[in-house]
Parts: structure tokens; sequence; C-alpha cells
């Protein structure tokens, strides 16, 4: 029988991230509290690089391209979560899971890229400054972003077509927050042989070969920085080894849920892993990444009408 003929789905029931009506208050705070932060740290070093010529840097550019993909990345996700923790009918229609989950894995695939481009960007700077404005100029910093989002549209198309081409006919109901794929895998009435093999294969493009060249990267900078006998030096091996800390943190967390057999499945432990990186991560980046740099400093101290004594 034709897949088409099965699904018979027209919307789906999120049960959220907890059933407990105790709790729905306190983690509607909570996680208004995260998405707050995410905007107003990702959308200020939007306006810091923006207004800021001395921002204008490879490196500057391609936190702007993270930041925006941040905010892109948890609000498809984080809005809908939030109303629906007050919501008697926590639904969602076909279309617009469809629309989620393609609009979640672009931002989120582009994300893996733009991690991959900012680790060899601090890789060209510490390991060849002297060539490093020649190596990173403009036109090569736009190629590596637009092809970090267009690989970002592309693989999720391919993902998303694979997960609803799947019938679901025997239920609705997502034990989860959001539309995901291993979720809809498991709720799915026909064969995912198919779609769990393109998506593993998807994985190893867009997740494993990223971080194993971040990771690479990230090894060899921490390397060369320590090399350097000064307090400057362990202060900047330091805060690279937290870069990479989060970094690992975020793709460990995908890979446990996306790389994983369908056999392993477990709702609730997925529902804990897919808020590490749809909210906390993203909470982590603007901090690790730009505030706690000294130019961003200064263009804080810029944009809010103060001088700066050092």
């Amino acid at each position: 029988m034709e897949s088409s003929n099965l699904t018979s789905v027209t919307e789906f029931i999120l049960l959220g991230l907890s059933n407990r009506p105790e709790l729905q208050v306190d983690l509607f705070l909570l996680f208004l509290m995260i998405y707050l932060m995410i905007l107003l740290g990702n959308l200020l070093i939007v306006l810091l690089v923006v207004v800021n010529t001395f921002l204008h840097t490879p490196m500057y550019f391609f936190l702007t391209n993270l930041s925006i993909i941040e905010v892109c990345y948890t609000s498809c996700v984080l809005p809908q979560m939030l109303g629906h923790f007050f919501a008697k009918r926590k639904s969602i229609s076909y279309s617009c899971c469809v629309t989620q989950v393609y609009s979640f894995l672009s931002f989120g695939i582009a994300e893996c890229g733009i991690l991959s481009v900012m680790a060899y960007d601090r890789y060209v700077a510490i390991r060849d400054p002297l060539r490093y404005t020649v190596t990173m100029n403009r036109g090569v910093c736009v190629r590596l972003v637009t092809g970090s989002w267009m690989g970002g549209f592309v693989a999720s198309l391919v993902a998303t077509v694979s997960t609803f081409q799947l019938s679901f006919c025997r239920d609705n109901v997502i034990n989860h927050f959001l539309c995901e794929m291993p979720a809809l895998f498991h709720l799915s009435c026909t064969d995912t042989s198919q779609a769990e093999i393109i998506t593993q294969i998807l994985c190893v493009f867009t997740l494993l070969c990223p971080v194993t060249f971040i990771t690479f990267s990230y090894t060899h900078i921490i390397n060369i920085v320590l090399q350097i006998c000064s307090a400057q030096g362990s202060r900047k091996a330091f805060s690279t080894c937290s870069h990479l800390l989060v970094v690992i943190l975020f793709f460990v967390t995908v890979m446990s849920l996306y790389m994983r057999p369908k056999s392993l499945y477990s709702p609730e432990k997925d529902k804990i892993i897919t808020v590490f990186y749809v909210a906390f991560t993203p909470t982590l980046n603007p901090l690790i990444y730009s505030l706690r740099n000294k130019e961003v400093k200064i263009a804080l101290w810029k944009l809010a009408g103060k001088p700066r004594d050092t």
C-alpha cells in the first residue's frame, strides 16, 4: 500500500517537557528567561558589530552569522514551547510540524558549518598571523558563510522529505515539546529504515565531520598557544578550551540523539538532551565567544556613551 494512502494524521499532540501541572509556571519562567537571554545576547552582538567599524573583521563577521542562526534556531522551538506550558491542548498541525522540522534542521546544520568555519578562522589567525588577512579575505569569508547556510537548507530538505514520506496512522501523540525526527521515526507506522539510513549519512557529513575538524583545529590552537610562555598565552589557552568544551557539548548532545539506533529511543531522556542544545548552549555561546572579548567590551562602552579608562 502506498504511504500516502496510510497517512491520516492532520495534526500532532505534543506532550511537552513535563506533564506535572505544578511545574508549568516555574518552567515557563525559566525558559522565558533563557529565551530572553538568548535574544538579548545574540542581538546585542549583531548590533555591536554593525555599528562599530573596528569589529568588521572575519572573526566578528562569523560571530554575527552565528548569533543570527542562534536567534532563528531557538525561535523555531522556544516560543511554541512557552505557549504550550499553559495550553489545554498542545497541538501542532501537520504542515507546521513539517515547517518546524525543516527550519530547526536548517539552522542547526548551518550552525555546525559556522562553528567549523570559526574554528578554521582561529586556526589560521594563530598558525599564520602574517598571512591571515590575505587568507581570510572578504570573498573567502562570504563563500564560507554562504556554504554553511546553503548546506543547512539543502541537507535539511533531504532529511525533511525522507521523514515526512513516512506514514503516521496509528497515533499522533509525540512525547516531546517539538516535532523532532527521532520522535517522528518512533511514531511512524511504516518502515523507517530508509529514512534512518539517510539521516545517518547526513549526520556523518553535518555532525561527525565538523566536530572532528573542530577538535583537530582547536587542539592545534591550544598546542600553539601553550608554547607562548606568558600569562596572556595561558589565558588564551583557557579561553580556547572553554570554546571547545561548549562546542563539544553541542555536538555530543545532538549526535547522541540523531546517530543512535531507533531501538534506544527514550522520550524522557531525549527531552532533557534536546534542552541542552536548544536552550543552554545558545545561552552560553554569546558569553563564550563574544561578550568577554576586549573589543566587544569597548564597543559596549561606546554604545552606552561612556568613555573607557583602560
